[in-house]
């Protein structure tokens, strides 16, 4: 059994040394919020925070990730409310298909993490290794700005 820490909450999994931390998320314990696109490290669809770094999930063991914390988009918000961030994305529009929004939220929450009020150019680099193919960039950045301005 591989005990993990996800979203605050202890997990035992019996997952194969080769499994990744994504499969286990969504497969094994119902985390969906992480998206399986590229599968190889190259969207940013699947990333989660691993003690508060964000990394693809797709590229991570879920074996390697024994008494580390793991939080999900699931986990993103804290009793039953958005976080800032979430509530920045609904009011600046910054989302379309969705399908990346969970993977820019979590790269943001990172840098927020870290720093309190970041530069424009430190947004643009937490966000650069995540794609939006419908485009929402501009509305994404407005969303950081707004998380970050409030």
């Amino acid at each position: 059994m591989t005990p993990l820490r996800v979203n605050g909450e202890h997990v035992e999994l019996d997952v194969e040394p080769r499994r990744t931390l994504l499969d286990a998320l969504r497969a094994d314990l119902g985390l969906t919020g992480a998206k399986k696109a590229c599968d190889m490290g190259n969207c940013g669809a699947c990333t989660v925070l691993l003690d508060g770094e964000a990394v693809y999930s797709c590229l991570v063991l879920a074996v390697d990730c024994v008494a580390r914390a793991v939080t999900t988009i699931e986990g993103l918000g804290e009793g039953g409310k958005l976080h800032r961030l979430q509530e920045a994305f609904i009011a600046a529009d910054a989302f379309q298909c969705g399908f990346c929004t969970p993977g820019q939220l979590m790269a943001l929450a990172a840098l927020f993490e870290r720093v309190a009020r970041p530069s424009d150019a430190q947004i643009m680099r937490a966000l650069s290794g995540n794609l939006c193919r419908c485009g929402a960039y501009q509305h994404i950045l407005r969303a950081a700005h707004m998380a970050r301005d409030r």
